[in-house]
């Protein structure tokens, strides 16, 4: 809706209150994106809940199988696939476009992945159904990472193996690293059951479920979300692990590239990247955590090094907090660029 000469746009946020979905609020109002009317949406069992919009203002959550989503323009979708498989075509019928944080319609051929600083320009496609898709935690901050690069030296295979935060999993996950956590040091014990095996002071080389191949649902994302976002058949091979760590996605990456590299190339042009911060590489003991990254919207890559014998070799190791640029920041990076840009 117009206001004066300003344009300011009816925003929904579904699944306000969860990890994710609090994130998307908090970015909106940092950023302060232009919005007239904020609507906080969750489960009917969430009403009378209330959830913060910025440092001042209070928004009570309203049920999402009641919402009339006529009074909106933007709705920003972070629940379950179900969820959006069910509520997403309302909010559209509805003249709204919506920005989807599930992998719902990731892989559908209609609907744009978009990674902005990668491939913005895709979103001149959103009106095929009036859906964007946010990617997959790992394959966001991946792509921003390598998008410079491969505009250099062109990638040709990528390998990475991703350590996984438990807040990936939501609250529930939290919940369990932190319940396991007490109860270790009490000698009680506590099973698991958001995850496969017990994760307090403990590596699940799981995220997903295993398919026939022998790979797990997320590795398949990773892989076929990153040749979607790049829009090129890159060979991809991904492990992905969970990690008892409460905020922060960390990979280790190793790039095959079409060209022979030069490191101090790699340097200058990962610090003119947007959206990224590198290691100084005269200080090779500077390297990102997830601790680091929490809190924060950068991509952190670190550990830059060639391989010893491969000229046209990459490792790298890169950082990022999962719930911000990961999942929230790039919805509200993806809503920025749309009202910019394509409307």
């Amino acid at each position: 809706m117009k206001k004066g000469n300003q344009m300011k746009f009816n925003i929904a946020v579904v699944g306000a209150t969860g990890n994710v979905g609090s994130q998307m609020l908090k970015i909106l109002a940092e950023r302060n994106f232009p919005v007239g009317n904020i609507y906080a949406l969750a489960s009917s069992s969430s009403i009378g809940k209330e959830v913060s919009f910025g440092e001042e203002k209070i928004v009570k959550v309203d049920a999402l199988e009641n919402f009339d989503f006529h009074k909106t323009d933007i709705v920003l979708f972070s629940v379950n696939s179900e969820l959006s498989k069910k509520y997403v075509p309302i909010a559209t019928a509805a003249n709204n476009i919506v920005i989807d944080n599930t992998p719902q319609f990731r892989m559908d051929k209609n609907v744009p992945l978009v990674v902005p600083e990668v491939n913005e320009e895709s979103l001149n496609f959103f009106d095929n159904k009036n859906i964007i898709a946010n990617p997959n935690c790992v394959v966001i901050p991946v792509a921003v990472a390598l998008k410079p690069l491969h505009d250099l030296y062109k990638i040709r295979r990528i390998v990475l193996s991703s350590y996984q935060s438990v807040s990936g999993a939501g609250k529930k996950g939290m919940d369990e690293l932190y319940e396991q956590t007490k109860a270790t040091y009490v000698y009680k014990r506590v099973d698991p059951n958001t995850f496969k095996k017990k994760i307090a002071f403990n590596l699940i080389p799981q995220i997903g479920e295993f398919m026939e191949n022998g790979f797990t649902s997320e590795e398949a994302k990773v892989i076929e979300e990153l040749q979607k976002v790049f829009a090129s058949d890159i060979e991809v091979v991904a492990t992905c692990v969970r990690v008892p760590v409460f905020i922060g996605h960390s990979i280790s990456i190793t790039v095959e590239f079409e060209k022979d590299i030069v490191l101090e190339n790699v340097h200058k042009c990962l610090k003119k990247a947007p959206g990224v911060l590198v290691s100084d590489s005269k200080n090779p003991y500077y390297y990102a955590t997830p601790v680091d990254s929490a809190g924060r919207d950068e991509v952190f890559v670190s550990r830059l090094r060639k391989d010893m014998k491969r000229k046209n070799e990459l490792s790298m190791w890169v950082v990022s907090d999962n719930l911000r640029k990961g999942a929230a920041l790039n919805a509200v990076q993806i809503a920025e660029s749309l009202i910019s840009k394509y409307l």
